[in-house]
């Protein structure tokens, strides 16, 4: 053993020894000069950015940029290096076996996120474990693995969402008992509802391209404190892919992919290319999805079979027999989107995007109204919706420059255009009925967040929402091309609606263990609507004037009684003002019922409370259970109406009940969830969930938007760069009398029970999908959706799911 003790060594050795150490220290710099590491994730081996690297002194440290590289220039052969990162389990390795693996680590995701961002609470960056809203995440790795066709199958892969569709190309979401207008679409901070947003239910949800969502928020319960009117069942906030910048000379990414599906014979197609320099970058998207007629399963409820369809053939309206009754003839549509963004950072405090979004489809078939009959007979040879038609241009622009007003501040500019239009002709009749709306959306909002002291920040912000709406009417002679005009879906001569709104929240983290957040909204929001042609129906007033005044709150605490526990108590008030689908609608029928403008309708109010507890087990392990009751005030629903004094009239030839939305006196709605999560062992975890909601009106009467009891149960296992996931969806029954009203007029959309009354059944499929990383590069992704080839109907929808549904897809990324 040599002891480097140089009192006891003569000069000419400790001259050797220095020397023989700074050749060393000479060759060790030369050798690290420029050395980077990579840091990838351990199943996709794509690059994980934002992974804290650093010795066990804490003395170095660096972090890994959107490529996942980092400088390792300070790092030497007598470092222990640890790597970390909140979504992945930390690792520390030795300089030496990191040099042997040629500079490259990889890293196994969580299964359990302990310290999740979530940014729609309050419209930025926040630590999930100080919200105390229950708020489900959507990120883009389970998007990809799940593959869903549109954003309502994104949504509704979440099983926390309840999704009704009337059509093939629709997706109608339901929260907590309530959908269509009353829950709000958020799209990067803009909100998507409109006037003409209405209370049938919707398919708009679809413009939006999964392909290109980075994430998606679902926030559970009332959000007008933050989001204003319609937010009273919950908020959808969706996150598209940003430009990423790049901290060298240039970056460039590409992803693509192509999938096929049996069902619908799906044929989609996506790609999307972000070039970058430091301060400057761009981001390209485009879709494609060609979609075929739907078939459904083979297995049970006979009473959903399309038998017959109506052809024109020679000039001539005929019935057909439908050769496979499995398949839902006419139901099938295309879809295009596009997407550029630019981005530009001057500096570390600014930074400004510009958004652009184009989204339009081929008409879609309306299939539930293509399978009404009357007096025997197919009711309507054509029903669809026109090419839906979206673009929205927003501008957004935030600052971190802290002053004495804010520490951060953003500013949202944004304008949207939206075309629909609805096409229907009877049997055998030669006229086609159009009606098309357009409206045009601004919107602006200013938000802004300031800290008071270490524990409190205040949340602040102001929002103008401006719609104007076109609506016309014409009816065309399908033999001779003639056209004349007709009564257009809402008043024809001109419908604005505004808002103008402030808020401000309060979070103060009381301790290690409470947080307390307490928030106000004022929100003012008018509606004017004026009738010019009144040659089809004689109003008795000649235009519409609304303007309302809200005040809304919301209280809450979240309570952790240990680091791996978390009780979130959650009191909050809502409110949708009427817009004009509610107040303007002129005439929008339903078998035997018309609906009428009623212009003394006022805005409906909830009253909320929740209660959330979650439970984390050895960071393997999650339970999460969730309860809530709602108290809705003046609510509005259909009732019967007169018009001039008539509680009937003849509408679109025939007799027809008049009704319109009214102010109920209340209604209840309550409910619960409940979701476990646990990793069995180090490759196969197991997840399930429950929700169950209920709600009547004050007259005991079911109410429309609820949902069946439903749930998932999977398990996934993880073999070398295959991941597969076995699960059962499942939906609960609805008897006859627990259906609304509504509902149970629509016969030609339900399953009738043994009294030959309709009814929803209870149903469950069995599915699989798979992920195989083929390398960096390349990625393959199949699944069985439906395996046993159940035929059913989800709840309040007007088309059958798909049977059998066979996926694959090949997806290819690529970054330089």
């Amino acid at each position: 053993m040599v002891y480097y003790n140089f009192t006891f060594l003569n000069s000419s050795i400790i001259m050797n020894k220095k020397i023989n150490f700074s050749l060393f220290f000479l060759l060790a710099n030369f050798l690290c000069f420029g050395q980077t590491i990579k840091i990838l994730d351990n199943f996709d081996l794509q690059p994980i950015e934002n992974v804290a690297i650093f010795n066990t002194s804490h003395s170095k440290s660096t972090i890994t940029d959107i490529e996942g590289r980092a400088s390792f220039e300070e790092f030497n052969n007598f470092d222990t290096i640890i790597f970390q990162h909140p979504s992945y389990y930390r690792k520390t390795a030795t300089y030496n076996k990191i040099k042997l693996s040629g500079f490259k680590i990889k890293l196994k995701e969580k299964p359990i996120y302990l310290s999740e961002v979530v940014i729609s609470a309050n419209r930025w960056e926040e630590n999930k474990k100080e919200v105390p809203n229950k708020i489900v995440t959507i990120s883009a790795k389970e998007i990809k693995f799940n593959n869903p066709q549109t954003t309502a199958d994104l949504l509704e892969s979440s099983n926390q969402v309840f999704v009704q569709k009337s059509q093939l190309g629709g997706g109608s979401p339901m929260i907590r008992g309530f959908a269509t207008n009353s829950v709000l679409l958020v799209i990067d901070g803009v909100r998507m509802n409109n006037a003409i947003y209405r209370s049938g239910n919707l398919q708009n949800v679809i413009s939006l391209d999964a392909n290109i969502i980075e994430n998606a928020e679902i926030i559970f319960g009332p959000g007008s404190v933050i989001y204003g009117s319609d937010a009273l069942g919950g908020v959808m906030d969706f996150h598209t892919q940003k430009v990423k910048l790049s901290n060298k000379k240039t970056f460039l990414s590409a992803k693509a992919f192509s999938r096929y599906s049996s069902a619908n014979n799906e044929k989609t197609i996506h790609f999307d290319i972000n070039y970058s320099r430091k301060k400057i970058g761009a981001l390209t998207s485009f879709t494609f999805s060609d979609f075929d007629d739907l078939k459904m399963g083979t297995h049970n409820n006979q009473d959903y079979v399309r038998k017959q369809f109506v052809k024109r053939v020679n000039g001539k309206d005929s019935v057909f027999l439908n050769n496979n009754k499995n398949i839902q003839k006419f139901s099938g549509y295309n879809q295009k989107n596009f997407m550029q963004k630019i981005r530009y950072k001057p500096n570390k405090y600014f930074d400004i995007t510009y958004a652009f979004h184009y989204s339009n489809t081929s008409d879609i078939p309306r299939y539930d109204r293509l399978i009404q009959y009357k007096n025997d007979e197919l009711k309507y040879s054509q029903w669809y919706y026109g090419p839906q038609k979206w673009i929205m241009n927003n501008f957004k622009m935030s600052s971190t420059d802290t002053t004495k007003f804010y520490d951060r501040a953003k500013l949202t500019i944004a304008q949207q255009y939206t075309e629909e239009s609805r096409n229907d002709r009877k049997f055998q009749n030669d006229y086609l009925r159009t009606r098309t709306e357009k409206v045009d959306i601004f919107t602006i909002n200013i938000d802004f967040d300031k800290k008071i002291n270490k524990k409190s920040i205040l949340f602040y912000g102001f929002e103008n929402v401006y719609n104007n709406v076109d609506s016309k009417g014409i009816t065309k002679n399908i033999l001779t091309g003639d056209t004349e005009k007709s009564a257009s879906r809402y008043p024809d001569g001109g419908n604005k609606y505004y808002s103008f709104a402030s808020y401000i929240n309060f979070k103060s983290n009381l301790s290690s263990k409470f947080t307390f957040i307490s928030g106000l909204r004022y929100n003012y929001v008018g509606l004017y609507s004026k009738f010019d042609d009144k040659t089809f129906y004689d109003f008795p007033y000649d235009n519409i004037k609304i303007n309302n005044n809200s005040i809304n709150g919301s209280l809450g605490l979240v309570f952790r009684p240990k680091n791996n526990s978390q009780i979130n108590i959650n009191a909050s008030t809502g409110f949708r003002a009427p817009n004009l689908d509610d107040v303007g609608k002129i005439f929008d029928s339903e078998p035997g019922n018309v609906i009428v403008p009623n212009k003394n309708l006022k805005p409906e109010y909830v009253y909320n409370f929740d209660c959330e507890i979650i439970k984390k087990i050895k960071n393997n392990t999650k339970i999460s259970i969730s309860g809530f009751y709602s108290y809705l005030n003046d609510a509005m629903v259909r009732q019967n109406f007169t018009f001039n004094g008539q509680d009937s009239i003849i509408y679109d030839g025939e007799m027809s009940k008049v009704q319109a939305l009214v102010n109920a006196n209340y209604a209840n709605i309550f409910g619960a969830s409940f979701s476990f999560f646990t990793e069995v062992c180090n490759n196969l975890s197991f997840n399930t969930s429950l929700t169950y909601t209920h709600g009547e009106d004050n007259n005991n009467s079911p109410l429309r938007h609820v949902s069946p009891l439903f749930g998932s149960t999977s398990l996934t296992y993880y073999w070398n760069k295959i991941k597969f996931k076995i699960y059962s969806n499942y939906n609960g029954a609805i008897k006859n009398k627990y259906l609304a009203a509504s509902e149970q007029a629509k016969e030609y959309m339900y399953a009738k029970d043994k009294n030959g009354l309709p009814y929803s059944p209870g149903w469950w499929t069995l599915n699989l999908k798979t992920s195989s990383q083929i390398n960096k590069n390349f990625q393959l992704n199949f699944g069985v959706e439906n395996i046993l080839d159940n035929r059913y109907r989800p709840y309040s929808s007007g088309i059958c799911a798909h049977g059998r549904n066979f996926i694959i897809s090949l997806r290819y990324n690529f970054i330089k």
